[in-house]
């Protein structure tokens, strides 16, 4: 498997493969791939992906800046805020219109660049207990510390959950998001599973390691972002009441068999159907004359079509709004990547929805399209063709 962000000028002129497997331990309840690339080869200064870009996101992490400050700090200005992986400084933009102080923690120097444009406060780093000591020693302890998307990057959780023990104030909150689990096998969304998430998380394997470096568990909030993740609220032991949601889901998760290596091995099956259901698909299609192209060059989509190896012969081209990937071609496949404009001028009679977790706002984008007969291709939670008609 290729670096999944690794958009290239040329074919196979991305020499680096690794083995993307998974397995689960029923020790510690944490599913994890296999082998783990470098880090530099992922989280660099020519990184891929901007949250700003969907304006959805940017909503999504304002509202839950505004949650969790107007419950925890609204009454004081003296405040620290930090945001471990804050990419291009979408959710402390919300921090920094209201004059808190603030800094952003970020490896991919391109990304923080963006950050720094509108005004947010960063550095250049990969978030550890040494940083964690650094930013405490220079700053202050932090009163509130987000992260979307992030904990599932790190390989060493348990110095991660040590660096948020040092840097969290002792009245302070952890609040991060993650693709959940759960939801990943409910819909069999196999496409969760790339180079940098190290870990797909469930609350048993949550609960766990931050129990072990003296911080506690004490919320988990379903959400619907990315497919079906989950809100994570973490705290120093004893400081505020454990929340019903803990011990419902934990329940919930014992109950599915979550804890258990026979559901992930049930999971493992059902990819495998997938997978030839989408291939044969595509292939009666190509075999019809139709035209087929993608939707979003994702970092998951190239989980999709090498697993699937699905090439420029079966979908034509990838559409995708970043700029940098424009002009390249996928990972892997090498399929090309065009502007949506471009795809807007002369469209398929296909488009295969790689972002279906941005399903909706995608469809608004997209209605023209729609209503002139153009259909999509889903491949999660099942390999189906949709005609969508506007209300």
């Amino acid at each position: 498997m290729p670096i999944a962000n690794n958009f290239v000028k040329e074919i196979e002129s991305d020499n680096y493969r690794f083995n993307l497997s998974a397995s689960f331990c029923q020790d510690c309840h944490l599913l994890q791939i296999d082998e783990q690339p470098v880090k530099e080869l992922m989280f660099h200064d020519e990184y891929k992906f901007f949250t700003g870009l969907s304006e959805h996101m940017r909503i999504h992490f304002h509202e839950m800046f505004e949650e969790y400050f107007n419950e925890v700090l609204a009454d004081s200005k003296e405040v620290f805020i930090v945001e471990i992986g804050c990419n291009d400084g979408t959710l402390l933009e919300a921090a920094k219109n209201r004059g808190l102080r603030h800094l952003g923690i970020d490896p991919s120097a391109n990304v923080v660049a963006r950050a720094r444009e509108r005004g947010i406060s960063t550095e250049i780093a990969f978030f550890d207990s040494t940083v964690a000591k650094n930013v405490k020693t220079s700053y202050q302890s932090a009163d509130l510390i987000f992260a979307a998307n992030v904990v599932c990057h790190i390989p060493d959780l348990l110095d991660f959950a040590t660096g948020i023990n040092m840097l969290l104030h002792e009245d302070g909150k952890f609040i991060f998001e993650e693709p959940y689990v759960g939801s990943m096998i409910e819909k069999t969304s196999y496409d969760q599973i790339y180079d940098e998430h190290v870990y797909i998380f469930g609350i048993l394997a949550i609960q766990k390691v931050f129990n072990l470096v003296g911080l506690e568990l004490i919320d988990a909030i379903p959400q619907s972002t990315h497919g079906g993740s989950m809100r994570y609220v973490i705290a120093h032991r004893d400081k505020f009441q454990i929340s019903d949601n803990v011990a419902r889901l934990i329940d919930q998760e014992l109950e599915r068999g979550y804890d258990q290596v026979e559901t992930y091995k049930k999971f493992g099956s059902e990819c495998e159907s997938r997978k030839f259901e989408l291939l044969k698909l595509l292939k009666k299609l190509n075999s019809q004359g139709y035209k087929v192209a993608g939707y979003a060059a994702t970092s998951k989509s190239t989980t999709v079509l090498n697993y699937c190896k699905i090439d420029s012969q079966l979908i034509s081209y990838i559409s995708d709004s970043t700029t940098d990937k424009q002009g390249k071609l996928s990972p892997g496949m090498y399929i090309p990547v065009v502007s949506h404009e471009t795809m807007r001028a002369n469209p398929p009679d296909y488009l295969v929805l790689f972002a279906w977790n941005h399903e909706i706002e995608i469809l608004r984008k997209e209605s023209m399209l729609t209503s002139q007969g153009m259909k999509w291709i889903r491949f999660v939670p099942k390999v189906e063709v949709v005609e969508f008609h506007e209300n």
